[in-house]
């Protein structure tokens, strides 16, 4: 099993963090909507030619265009030699209308719609034919020959959708070239609402893209440590992260698949006073060891080839809060490949 982790620096200092991580043998590497541009950091890492893929995980596309989308995945395609996979997230109705500024309405049909629109672009240019997208959300009927790429030396870069209800899975499996599974999950919530989702969603893919292409990318909140000491400082980053998810509305179906729907009103109400301690103190080890993945390397590796080895070559994780040393990261990536 292949290892991808974050990128987890700004785009000024994004090289020479990703020649670091590269150098533990991790397979690639991933940016998010966070304080900095998602595609900059790729960019600069591409550059570089820092050998490793690259990835968003992901991208918010209900506030950009599909011809945005296709232009950044084109020229990262480009620039990583054909490595790049374009990532698409949808975000939440607060975030979309007070931060992005954008319009909120029906998610998973906009997402559903962004993907073939991207693609539909990237097509165009890929076979010279006529683009001609005419969605509910968005049109793309022009392209004169001056804006126009040409064909990509290595191909169109798959687009993939990060989604975690069943709507926005549905669609996943019906359009996009990939799954990611969203880090807030058990195994259990994929087993029992994830996978039945998905599956409903291939059944219904249109001719020409087969469902043995299909590719699913878990991603996993890992608490990882070697020593007690190391073990409690990603205990403490972890149970902030998961006490952050748990107080969304959205998230409270994987608490709810565990017996644990309650909790989520609770975390909730604590995080409109701030009470940061609080919510911190209603995670448990238990918590922790069911949502995200914990232990040494080696303990870290089993778990994550138990919940996702015959779905899957390669897993996004994330380590939250706490510094992992490159010696642990080198190890849990041998302990996955073993």
């Amino acid at each position: 099993m292949l290892l991808d982790i974050q990128l987890d620096a700004r785009p000024d200092q994004a090289a020479t963090r990703a020649a670091e991580l590269a150098a533990t043998g991790v397979a690639g590497l991933f940016t998010f909507e966070g304080p900095h541009d998602v595609f900059l950091p790729l960019a600069a890492t591409a550059s570089a030619g820092v050998d490793v893929d690259l990835m968003t995980n992901v991208a918010i596309a209900t506030p950009r265009s599909p011809l945005h989308l296709a232009h950044a995945a084109y020229d990262l395609q480009l620039m990583s030699g054909g490595r790049f996979r374009l990532g698409l997230g949808s975000q939440i109705r607060p975030h979309i209308e007070n931060r992005y500024g954008a319009t909120w309405s029906r998610p998973a049909a906009r997402m559903r719609e962004a993907v073939l629109a991207t693609r539909a672009i990237l097509t165009a240019w890929q076979d010279g034919s006529r683009l001609d997208f005419r969605g509910e959300f968005t049109k793309h009927t022009l392209m004169p020959p001056t804006f126009v790429p040409g064909p990509n030396p290595h191909g169109v870069a798959p687009v993939l959708l990060g989604a975690l209800g069943p709507l926005m899975t549905r669609a996943a499996g019906e359009v996009a070239d990939g799954l990611l599974v969203m880090p807030f999950h058990s195994h259990r919530h994929v087993r029992e609402r994830t996978l039945p989702a998905l599956e409903e969603g291939l059944a219904g893919r249109g001719p020409g893209r087969p469902r043995e292409e299909f590719r699913i990318y878990p991603q996993a909140i890992v608490s990882m440590g070697s020593t007690p000491e190391e073990q409690a400082a990603a205990d403490r980053g972890v149970g902030g992260l998961l006490a952050f998810y748990g107080s969304t509305p959205a998230y409270r179906s994987v608490l709810e698949v565990e017996g644990w729907g309650d909790l989520q009103p609770e975390l909730n109400a604590l995080s409109k006073t701030g009470a940061v301690a609080e919510m911190m103190a209603l995670v448990t080890t238990r918590h922790i060891e069911t949502i995200a993945v914990r232990g040494t390397p080696s303990e870290c590796a089993a778990e994550l080839k138990r919940r996702f080895g015959d779905l899957t070559d390669r897993v996004c994780c994330y380590f939250p809060g706490y510094d992992v040393a490159p010696e642990q990261l080198g190890e849990l990536v041998a302990a996955l490949r073993d």
